[in-house]
């Protein structure tokens, strides 16, 4: 099982940040990063710059079994029961833990969830020394999620389309931005972009130029 102890305060989780391959321009998050993160994270319609290294499908299934056992040492520490699984989905590594009782791990709007992932994908970079853009995902929380934020973009680009002023959502996580630029992406005569600093990150959908 890999090494499940929880880093030391200065090993932050910027130190993840800093290792990411991934060069922002304005915010331009994979899902993750994501975009993840999925972890990201978070794409904006400013000119960004990504320089990516090919990772192998072996290699992002090793990173995911890895997780898994970063994960399943956290929840023996915690005292919670829950299947795990690793698998590769859209060219990135994922764990999703399923069970009862999960809620306190996702915490409020997925505060915990968000922290647990970024520690989970420094246990993967201290292994393998490379940059992960692991997903995690708790009792379906980011595919629950998902829904209800592409049901918010909608709303927003019906205001938008109706009145053709520009409709600023609240603060979000990386993830969740990258949710909305998704779904707002995908319609003609809006675009999206992301406004302000974290925690009160947010994003702008407006008429498309």
């Amino acid at each position: 099982m890999t090494e499940t102890s929880i880093p030391h305060a200065e090993q932050s989780l910027d130190e993840e940040e800093t290792a990411t391959l991934a060069v922002d321009g304005d915010d331009t998050e994979a899902d993750d990063v994501e975009a993840d993160d999925a972890e990201a994270d978070d794409t904006d319609t400013a000119a960004g710059t990504r320089v990516k290294k090919a990772v192998s499908e072996g290699d992002l299934f090793r990173q995911s079994e890895i997780a898994a056992d970063y994960v399943e040492g956290l929840l023996d520490i915690l005292d919670y029961d829950g299947d795990i699984d690793e698998l590769v989905a859209a060219g990135r590594p994922m764990v999703e833990v399923v069970g009862e009782r999960l809620q306190n791990l996702v915490g409020q709007r997925g505060a915990t969830l968000e922290a647990l992932q970024e520690l989970t994908r420094l246990a993967v970079f201290r292994q393998t020394g490379t940059p992960s853009r692991l997903l995690l995902d708790v009792g379906g929380y980011r595919a629950n999620r998902r829904k209800e934020l592409a049901a918010v973009a909608k709303n927003a680009v019906e205001k938008v389309k109706e009145y053709g002023e520009p409709v600023r959502l609240d603060a979000m996580s990386a993830f969740e931005r990258k949710c909305v630029h998704d779904v707002v992406n995908a319609m003609s005569g809006v675009a999206s972009e992301s406004e302000g600093v974290e925690p009160n990150r947010r994003i702008v959908v407006r008429p498309a130029d």
